[in-house]
C-alpha cells in the first residue's frame, strides 16, 4: 500500500495494532469493551524538528518499526478506509524490539 500522506515536522503516521477479538478463554470481546491500542506500526516519518538555531534533528524512529504510544496521544484520521494516527515524536513511549 503506497501512503498518500506526508506527515510535518517530528510527526509519525501509525497504524494501530488491534488487540485480538477473543479472550484466551475464548470469550468474544465487543467493541464497546475494547481498549485503546498503544501498540503501532509505523508507516511514515516527517524530516524532524527544528532545533533553536533552525537546524532540523533528525527522528530516533523510522518506517516499519513497531512501537508503544501514549493511550491517549494522537489524532484519528481514516484513509482509505483504515484507521491510522498522527502522532508527535514525543508521545512515543518505546520501540518494540523483534
Amino acid at each position: 500500500m503506497t501512503l498518500k500522506l506526508r506527515p510535518l515536522g517530528d510527526r509519525v503516521v501509525v497504524e494501530p495494532l488491534e488487540q485480538d477479538e477473543r479472550t484466551e478463554s475464548g470469550l468474544y470481546i465487543p467493541e464497546t469493551a475494547k481498549e485503546k491500542p498503544q501498540k503501532g506500526s509505523i508507516l511514515a516519518i516527517g524530516a524532524g524538528r527544528r532545533d533553536d538555531d533552525g537546524k532540523r534533528v533528525p527522528m530516533d524512529v523510522e518506517v516499519g518499526q513497531n512501537i508503544l504510544f501514549a493511550k491517549y496521544g494522537g489524532t484519528e484520521v481514516k484513509i482509505d478506509g483504515k484507521k491510522l494516527l498522527i502522532l508527535k515524536e514525543s508521545d512515543i513511549l518505546a520501540i518494540l524490539e523483534s
